[in-house]
């Protein structure tokens, strides 16, 4: 039997759902039994919430791992993981908790696999809080793939707040290790492209005037590239409830990838949504680096001066991230 178990306090960090997702996924990858207390002791509904559980049943189907207290509103969860074998499992937050949070702590997870796995993850798929599902697979995934894995993301269906209702399907072999990734030559934009997308009873101009309100707030910045934002309609049968949102892409010579998205709400008008994209989008740019804030918050950093400087006015910075070195036991 497993010795000690791990103890995580759940409050620490921002004390919400992402401190249960790292510390539950590397239980599961290391073998090493958990037990998480004070779960998001501080929210204004503390313990456990619909997506939340579903993700860590998901950990738990993954490697046939046992998981106690673990309900709605619970604060304390213990977990004793075996083996991960792959294979068909689903996660179902039946509301509009994000698809993409349930792929964040499943993938660490399936990538040391014994088998292939396919994982059918419902939910929300384009939810605030949370990155959505345009962002997971038009920049994480070519970012992430760097690592030397391939993922397929199949959005079968669509989910807006509150209720949900949407279905991706997510497809992973496993691998022997990740290869380490340098991403230090940011390049030059080289194109500007996006969606911005109108669901159920929304009306298409909805989709319109947002890339056109993006459009112009990039050009402000912007003016030498042409700048292509989809408007959609998403079909009915490929979406459940109503919503709206935009998002906006850069891409640079040696493949950077940053975004800009933004979620329209009831009452606020579509230009407005528009420009709140492009202009997280432009202070991604403006910053400088390789990535977007989203994407380097994943782990510990090393951050130091760059000693190579050409231009001495600049201040530049290379961050470093130190892997555990992980090798899959199954392979």
């Amino acid at each position: 039997m497993a010795g000690p178990r791990v103890e995580v306090d759940g409050s620490i960090m921002e004390g919400g759902g992402q401190i249960l997702r790292v510390s539950t996924a590397l239980s599961c990858l290391l073998g090493l039994p958990l037990r998480v207390q004070k779960i998001r002791a501080g929210r204004s509904t503390p313990g456990l919430r619909p997506q939340h559980l579903s993700g860590l049943e998901i950990i738990r189907d993954l490697c046939d791992g046992q998981l106690e207290r673990a309900e709605i509103g619970s604060t304390e969860i213990t977990f004793t993981p075996e083996k991960i074998k792959g294979g068909i499992h689903t996660a179902d937050t039946k509301t509009a908790g994000s698809v993409c949070l349930l792929m964040q702590v499943s993938m660490p997870c399936v990538l040391f696999a014994a088998s292939s796995s396919e994982l059918h993850l419902k939910g929300g798929t384009n939810a605030e809080m949370a990155p959505q599902i345009d962002y997971t697979v038009m920049v994480f995934k070519p970012i992430v793939e760097k690592f030397g894995f391939k993922f397929n993301c199949d959005i079968k269906t669509r989910g807006y707040y509150p209720k949900g209702g949407g279905e991706v399907i997510v497809r992973v072999s496993p691998v022997k290790q990740l290869n380490p990734i340098n991403l230090t030559d940011r390049g030059y934009v080289t194109k500007i492209y996006g969606r911005a997308f109108v669901a159920g009873v929304l009306p298409f101009k909805v989709a319109k005037d947002m890339a056109a309100a993006a459009v112009r707030c990039i050009r402000k910045e912007i003016r030498d590239l042409y700048v292509n934002i989809q408007p959609v309609q998403e079909p009915k049968d490929q979406a459940f409830g109503n919503g709206n949102g935009i998002i906006i892409i850069a891409e640079t010579s040696t493949g950077c990838l940053f975004a800009g998205s933004s979620l329209g709400k009831r009452g606020v008008n579509a230009d407005k949504v528009g420009i709140e994209a492009a202009e997280m989008l432009l202070a991604n740019l403006r910053h400088g680096g390789t990535v977007d804030e989203y994407l380097q918050d994943q782990a510990k950093f090393i951050v130091k001066k760059s000693e190579d400087e050409e231009d001495a006015s600049k201040d530049t910075y290379i961050i470093e991230c130190q892997g555990i070195g992980m090798t899959n036991p199954n392979l």
